[in-house]
């Protein structure tokens, strides 16, 4: 009997270590050294899902602050952990210190943001204006190391979109300050549509930089240009 579950045992374990061989443990899908399984659409698929979690959990924070519920640290801890996540998928092609840096900036960000509505509620113009000045310089600062990394990224470009980004999102805050529900679902309408055209420039210069890391790179910038009147 002893013999026969030793012998069980190494059945079990021999075919669970071929398995995990086969079929990997769960490894990141925009990991390089999985490149060769990776389309262009996947990683605008992944681009989009880490910067739409970025405006909801921002949505999510700026209404709970607003509205002084309790669950505004979890909002602001889920927000800082999707900078991580950003962070995680730009290291994937640019090294772990490229993403360990824009992780940084992001969460400056985050943090400047934060400021911002701070002050908005509280009617601090001063205050207001103040950080409004560095929650610009920051995505400048965003900007220029981004356009270092890849040259599809023009800083001009990146600068303009990050721009837009924090003007979306600040009508999103003036809206619920002001109680303007309807103009509220409008701008987050904006927010949102802005942040898609952004992640999908991110995506579009990694995919233009590295295009043997996607089997069908080719190919989906034949479809994205033949179906866009506009680049990013």
């Amino acid at each position: 009997m002893k013999d026969f579950l030793l012998s069980l045992c190494f059945v079990l374990f021999a075919s669970v270590h071929v398995s995990g061989q086969t079929q990997g443990l769960a490894p990141d899908r925009m990991a390089p050294d999985r490149s060769s399984q990776n389309t262009a659409s996947s990683i605008r698929q992944d681009m989009r899902k880490l910067w739409s979690d970025h405006v909801v959990w921002t949505r999510d924070y700026i209404i709970a602050v607003i509205a002084g519920q309790p669950d505004q640290k979890a909002a602001a801890d889920r927000l800082m952990k999707n900078q991580e996540d950003i962070g995680g998928a730009i290291a994937a092609y640019y090294g772990k210190a490229t993403g360990d840096k824009l992780t940084g900036l992001l969460k400056e960000h985050v943090q400047i943001a934060v400021d911002v509505i701070s002050a908005a509620k509280a009617n601090q113009k001063a205050k207001l204006q103040t950080s409004n000045t560095r929650w610009k310089k920051n995505a400048e600062d965003i900007a220029t190391f981004l356009s270092q990394a890849n040259p599809n990224w023009p800083k001009a470009t990146l600068v303009s979109l990050m721009n837009t980004h924090l003007s979306t999102t600040t009508n999103e805050v003036t809206a619920r300050l002001n109680k303007d529900w309807a103009g509220d679902v409008k701008a987050f309408d904006g927010v949102y549509a802005h942040i898609l055209k952004m992640s999908d420039a991110l995506s579009d210069g990694i995919i233009k930089q590295f295009p043997e890391k996607f089997s069908d790179a080719g190919k989906a910038s034949t479809t994205k240009n033949s179906g866009s009147k506009n680049g990013y």
